[in-house]
């Protein structure tokens, strides 16, 4: 069985390439990036593909049986993005595509969730065999909230109480290799999130505790945040992104109890105290 991923040099694709490897016979992982010399010591083989060159896309899919396909990071340009390779993976004959998609991606308010909608239809008309892992938020998310807690003794959002039920990229790349390696997913949605639920506050709770010096979380208005955070450099249009996300927050879309993620790697998920100082 060979197997290519996609977006190998990215965070998750690099974590993804790696857990292969422990796996099945590294001949039989194909890495495709855009920049081949970024995975010049990943020790499988590199294919160049570019989301926006259907012909480079048919190419580096020739022979795949199975594409993970880790969702692109161009927000506003993923839709077209995924069609041009769902359609590549079609002409050359992948037999299964494994999608990354979003925590319940048709139900949420999350902005960023459409375009996911999009290709998760996209892969369903394909004909081709799949699996949609709609995953939730990463621990990772907050290194930026950690690091100015550190320094500073607090961090800012406007999530209020909501629950965010993250895990680390590690059990989500776990979760995308299991489901790869293994039969009896086809067909299959999972909603993936981390076992244990935290609220901002309570992330600065956790990490007071660990660093034991006082740490503050402190909630704005939405449009106090958005000031806060284009005040910082941050440009306005991500600024208003950022102030969204945690507006879903707290709404409960980042939440989500049903352990699927947990199931699906076989232990549970690495908890907040386990993995703060890492981020």
């Amino acid at each position: 069985m060979k197997i290519a991923v996609t977006g190998a040099t990215g965070q998750l694709g690099q974590i993804v390439i790696e857990k292969l490897k422990e796996k099945i016979d590294p001949r039989n992982i194909f890495a495709l990036v855009r920049v081949p010399q970024k995975a010049a010591d990943f020790k499988v083989e590199i294919r160049e593909a570019d989301y926006d060159k259907p012909h480079l896309l048919e190419t580096a899919l020739e022979g795949i049986d199975t594409l993970i396909l880790i969702s692109g990071s161009e927000i506003g340009k993923r839709a077209q993005q995924h069609l041009n390779i769902v359609a590549a993976a079609k002409k050359s004959g992948v037999k299964r595509i494994v999608y990354t998609s979003l925590l319940h991606a048709d139900d949420t308010s999350l902005g960023i969730a459409d375009e996911h909608v999009i290709t998760e239809g996209l892969i369903k008309s394909s004909g081709i065999d799949y699996t949609i892992l709609r995953n939730g938020w990463y621990t990772e998310n907050y290194a930026a909230s950690v690091r100015s807690g550190i320094e500073s003794g607090s961090f800012y959002g406007s999530a209020n109480d909501g629950k965010i039920s993250a895990a680390p990229r590690q059990d989500y790349a776990e979760a995308i290799v299991a489901v790869a390696t293994s039969e009896g997913h086809q067909g299959q949605t999972y909603e993936l999130a981390g076992d244990e639920a935290f609220t901002l506050t309570e992330l600065a709770e956790e990490l007071s505790r660990q660093i034991n010096k006082p740490v503050s979380y402190i909630n704005l208005h939405p449009e106090e945040y958005i000031k806060s955070l284009i005040t910082l450099g941050v440009p306005e249009g991500v600024a208003q992104m950022l102030t969204g996300i945690d507006a879903s927050i707290s709404k409960g879309d980042l939440f989500d109890d049903s352990h699927q993620l947990s199931k699906l790697i076989g232990r549970p998920t690495r908890p907040l105290k386990s993995n703060i100082l890492l981020l």
